[in-house]
């Protein structure tokens, strides 16, 4: 299938600050899919799998707080912060029941928005979400990159450093390759499209801190989980987890676990695939969503 990027129609809404976002417009008779990127991440890790879906809902893409087209201003860029501006991005942009899809972080601030948001959220669907628990043996190199994050002024020399001494290719690169994702296989428009992204930046320093401040939160939570398997415990929407059995970042007995504790979830694993199914497998992905769709019969999506 072609897999050239196939951008929507960029937009801007105030929300305590702007926060920019994509309409890929779709079916309206459909569900209204919310996409929700990860640490680091940005309305630009949905452009191969979103096409694939709107022949059959409505697909939105915001940039959280910090990220993206979305610069931070004042605001904080912390999992619960933004949590705050997902809820309001569901009712005032969304304005109405929606199936939320997150990725990586992504997915944690979408367990807690459907924890606390259930009327408005209809569904779930977890792609690698950043989850606790499971027999870990973590990465080296991701252990090392959390730990730099983690320790004040050592993350933002290593931040600043890192912009200083690579070009915005290479951190694309890099960063794809870190997820499980050769960059050779993504399209090379994906890859222009990424390093303009960074490129434009006008607060270049905020970003850093936003990013920092949403690493450091979502480790926080990880750390000591109660609140978060307490949120997961609470959600009453149907739940689609999707795990790579490559990914560095969350290993996937943390996914296994996670499943075992809610037998009322769907639960799939990808073999050979890293952190972001959406840029490796993007055809496998959208039909694993569209068979889970069809089979819950959320009310929208009937």
């Amino acid at each position: 299938m072609d897999h050239r990027p196939q951008p929507g129609t960029s937009r801007t809404i105030e929300l305590d600050g702007p926060v920019h976002y994509v309409d890929y417009g779709g079916n309206p008779e459909g569900p209204t899919l919310v996409l929700v990127h990860g640490l680091g991440g940005s309305h630009l890790n949905w452009d191969l799998l979103a096409p694939l879906l709107t022949p059959h809902a409505r697909v939105l893409a915001p940039d959280l707080p910090g990220f993206g087209r979305s610069e931070p201003g004042e605001r904080l860029a912390s999992v619960q912060a933004n949590v705050d501006v997902l809820e309001r991005f569901v009712a005032e942009v969304a304005g109405g029941p929606v199936v939320l899809v997150g990725n990586s972080m992504g997915g944690m601030i979408s367990i807690f928005t459907a924890a606390r948001a259930r009327r408005a959220v209809e569904g779930l669907v977890l792609l690698d979400p950043a989850l606790p628990g499971g027999r870990r043996r973590l990465d080296p190199l991701v252990a090392g990159q959390f730990l730099l994050y983690f320790l004040p002024f050592v993350g933002e020399r290593f931040l600043r450093l890192r912009r200083q001494r690579q070009s915005p290719v290479t951190r694309v690169r890099e960063m794809l390759a870190l997820c499980g994702v050769e960059p050779d296989d993504v399209p090379a428009e994906l890859i222009e499209r990424s390093v303009t992204l960074l490129e434009e930046r006008a607060d270049v320093d905020g970003m850093d801190r936003a990013f920092l401040v949403a690493a450091r939160s979502l480790l926080k939570i990880l750390l000591d989980p109660r609140g978060y398997r307490g949120a997961m415990a609470s959600v009453t929407a149907p739940v689609l987890l999707v795990q790579g059995d490559r990914d560095r970042l969350v290993p996937v007995a943390a996914a296994r676990d996670v499943a075992r504790q809610h037998p009322h979830w769907r639960y799939r694993e990808l073999a050979g695939v890293g952190h972001v199914p959406q840029l490796q497998v993007p055809d496998a992905l959208a039909k694993e969503i569209l068979r889970w769709l069809e089979e819950t019969a959320a009310p929208s999506a009937a």
